[in-house]
């Protein structure tokens, strides 16, 4: 079947039948016309008699479209924002961002100010289009920015887009179709056993408590340093309520939930241990184990554990994966979850994910022999 295009956003004539469009005027056949009505939805219309017929009714529709005040409230919004450099745009839209903490905002700038604005600052909103989305993560690559970092840039890229796209600035959503950054599992380096034990061990017992828990409960760094005795709801369940965010030394709400939202983590014998050994050995404040170093009214900071790690780093002394840094003692935890079966959407509720789809893209390669165990249960049923 062939159709005709008239000018962009008009619609298209067509036939439903095997004449080729140049015996159409003898055809008897009836025209057909396509368009997209006021509501932006698809429509079909039959029973034109001749080609002007049909296009007739294409332009009464095209006007009327044009003239709706729903196409009319969309065009003012093109020529508002669709002029706008990215930069002003952004700002808009960061100013819209209510729900992101001290720590996320602190995030999205450097994102902006490092990668975002330097590419697409003057660049206008209403140019931008699938290209460009992959121009951008070709120079990425180039410019051998990290996977992590890559993913990042382009997720809150394709937030920003989104926005626009709902705005009506474009037809397609520029982001679709758009193979996005793959973060690369190999770079999530995770210690063996008796690498986990000579690290933990090269440290002071502030960094040994931190090292369990990580590691042993799957807590991020700020998690880990607001750990509370009073937050052991039960033998083998710690409740982790709240982290200390790096950004305002203060404690703050969990990443990725509101104020008072929690998850409960399952606490091994090990580091419920380790945990009680600590308030026996140096007591609490507030329930509190971890303090300021030189002021215990106030919450623990993270360079002391950073300085620690990079003493035992620096020595050489210790057998430490390379490229592992701090965060290796989580990716311990999911590796050792998923190695024992625990399902994945288990770990991820666990870990504080915020959906699964990190969880899988992150570990899926510490999943045992997914692949191989399906092609044994398959020769099964086939064989049965």
């Amino acid at each position: 079947m062939a159709t005709v295009n008239l000018i962009r956003g008009m619609g298209t004539f067509f036939k439903e039948c095997e004449h080729p469009e140049s015996k159409w005027s003898r055809c008897p056949h009836e025209y057909k016309i396509r368009y997209r009505n006021a509501a932006g939805q698809q429509t079909e219309e039959s029973g034109f008699a001749t080609q002007d017929k049909a296009k007739a009714r294409l332009a009464e529709m095209y006007q009327a479209r044009k003239n709706s005040p729903l196409s009319q409230r969309k065009a003012e919004r093109i020529q508002k924002y669709g002029l706008m450099p990215f930069s002003a745009y952004a700002k808009e839209w960061k100013a819209g961002q209510r729900d992101l903490g001290p720590a996320s905002i602190r995030h999205l700038d450097s994102l902006l100010t490092h990668h975002l604005l330097p590419f697409f600052g003057s660049r206008r909103m209403g140019t931008f289009d699938h290209k460009v989305v992959e121009s951008f993560i070709l120079t990425m690559e180039r410019n051998d920015i990290g996977l992590a970092t890559q993913t990042n840039a382009f997720d809150k890229l394709k937030a920003i887009l989104l926005d626009a796209h709902r705005l009506g600035l474009y037809e397609d959503n520029p982001v679709d179709g758009v193979k996005p950054p793959q973060y690369d599992p190999k770079k999530a380096v995770i210690p063996s056993v008796g690498q986990l034990h000579g690290i933990r061990g090269a440290g002071d017992d502030a960094f040994r408590l931190v090292v369990d828990l990580m590691s042993g409960c799957g807590l991020r760094n700020g998690e880990a340093y607001a750990v509370n005795i009073n937050n052991i709801v039960a033998d083998d369940v710690y409740r982790v309520t709240e982290q200390v965010n790096q950004t305002t030394k203060n404690y703050a709400k969990l990443k990725h939930r509101k104020e008072g939202e929690y998850r409960d983590v399952p606490l091994p014998r090990r580091v419920k241990d380790s945990v009680l050994g600590y308030a026996e050995t140096y007591g609490t404040v507030d329930g509190y184990l971890l303090r300021h170093p030189m002021d215990i009214t106030r919450p623990f900071l993270g360079y002391y554990i950073d300085n620690q790690w990079a003493r035992i780093k620096r020595s050489g002394e210790i057998d430490i994966p390379e490229g592992m840094v701090l965060y290796g003692f989580r990716h311990f935890f999911a590796s050792n979850c998923l190695s024992n079966n625990i399902p994945i959407t288990d770990v991820a509720d666990w870990m504080g994910h915020r959906s699964v789809d990190i969880t899988f893209k992150v570990y899926r390669h510490l999943m045992p022999g997914s692949i191989s165990r399906a092609a044994e249960v398959l020769d099964l049923g086939l064989a049965a």
